[in-house]
């Protein structure tokens, strides 16, 4: 499988909510504004934790850059009408599954000593 169809897998097994499947390797490590997790146990346990905030996504996908054992993803997620969260990921993948993703995206307001000065103005 290329890299192009095992991120195409990964969005569509969050789409459909069938995290238990997803195309990561028992070694896989999530990297994210939370923090890390190592495993694929404990990635699938924390998710199941907490549905609520893990499935019922949908994504537009914005832009794509693969290479042969990496890809970057740009996207938005979508959760319902209220939510939505610009996102961009790499994936790392190793034997045809997602070996590692590193996600970066904003979790919170920004502290008023952080605040840029009449950014907007």
């Amino acid at each position: 499988m290329d890299l192009k169809d095992l991120v195409k897998q990964w969005f569509d097994k969050w789409e459909k909510g069938d995290f238990l499947n997803l195309p990561i390797s028992e070694n896989f490590k999530h990297t994210s504004p939370f923090g890390i997790i190592e495993g694929k146990k404990a990635y699938t346990n924390l998710i199941e934790e907490n549905k609520d905030k893990f499935l019922g996504y949908e994504f537009e996908i914005h832009d794509v850059i693969y290479e042969s054992n990496k890809a970057c993803v740009r996207y938005t997620a979508k959760q319902g009408q209220e939510f939505s969260l610009d996102v961009s990921e790499w994936y790392y993948a190793k034997d045809n599954l997602i070996e590692q993703i590193i996600a970066y995206y904003h979790v919170g307001e920004i502290r008023d000593e952080r605040k840029i000065q009449n950014y907007n103005n």
